[in-house]
């Protein structure tokens, strides 16, 4: 039996030795992490930060804001999108900043007295602090640690979407491109919605750019609403505003954001030969 248990020391202390001479991984990096405190939020906030490959200090970038920016969430197919476009479509070199999440329900919904909600989602209704966040806070840190050219794309999807739409409509000029997709307007029954017209002829802006998409397959709150916006905005006739509304027709809450980012940014722009 010792003869046996020796020569399985043995056996693996060789199979050991040869995977480590044989070894040539290393560690692949598409980016860096950084931690940043929020006075605003009251907590550290994590940012996932993905650098053009020929990111250059003297030059400058737009920059594109991803709301569920967690690794374990959207901002990895993120920048891959952004780096297949770059490559096939000669689009500009973005710098990509993924907010991770620490409590979603609380940072992208504002404050509701439908008890339901409060109920369902307790820690919901504190839009107003990260906002505050997103423009006290990062938007400067960012402009301040890379070099960026102004250019500031927000996506939000879902949740996230009702978060990008309180910005459109009370903060328009934090971002010039929104993509928004699959917004949660019916939250707190439909209230900002209702309020759109007028919070959006309060804002000023010079160039804007929003998209909406919404699926097919989601329900008929969410492409009732995501198509009321669009008209809202559309109505609205503001010079400098450019929409694109996408009703997509194979996709549900689930499946929609990739594609829905990928026809999105297929729209701003178009392939050339």
């Amino acid at each position: 039996m010792k003869n046996v248990i020796l020569l399985i020391l043995t056996m693996l202390s060789v199979l050991n030795l040869k995977a480590q001479k044989d070894s040539t991984a290393e560690p692949l990096a598409i980016g860096e992490t950084r931690t940043i405190h929020s006075k605003s939020l009251g907590e550290d906030r994590v940012l996932n930060i993905n650098l053009p490959q020929t990111y250059d200090a003297s030059r400058s970038y737009p920059v594109l804001y991803l709301l569920d920016g967690s690794l374990n969430e959207d901002f990895l197919h993120i920048c891959g999108l952004v780096q297949f476009f770059n490559l096939q479509f000669k689009t500009p070199e973005f710098i990509i900043v993924g907010i991770a999440n620490v409590d979603r329900q609380r940072d992208f919904t504002y404050p509701t007295d439908l008890e339901d909600l409060k109920k369902d989602l307790p820690t919901a209704g504190h839009s107003a602090a990260f906002i505050q966040f997103l423009e006290k806070e990062l938007q400067p840190y960012i402009e301040k640690t890379y070099s960026t050219n102004g250019t500031k794309y927000l996506i939000g999807q879902s949740l996230g979407g009702l978060l990008a739409t309180e910005v459109l409509l009370k903060n328009t000029d934090l971002f010039t491109h929104y993509l928004i997709v699959s917004p949660s307007l019916w939250w707190d029954d439909e209230s900002m919605l209702k309020q759109a017209a007028s919070l959006f002829a309060q804002q000023q802006f010079k160039q804007l750019y929003v998209y909406i998409s919404v699926g097919k397959g989601e329900r008929p709150v969410m492409r009732r609403d995501a198509k009321k916006l669009y008209e809202v905005l559309k109505t609205a006739k503001r010079p400098g505003l450019t929409l694109d509304f996408n009703l997509m027709k194979k996709e549900n809450h689930a499946t929609i954001l990739h594609n829905s980012i990928y026809e999105g940014l297929l729209e701003l722009f178009p392939y050339k030969e």
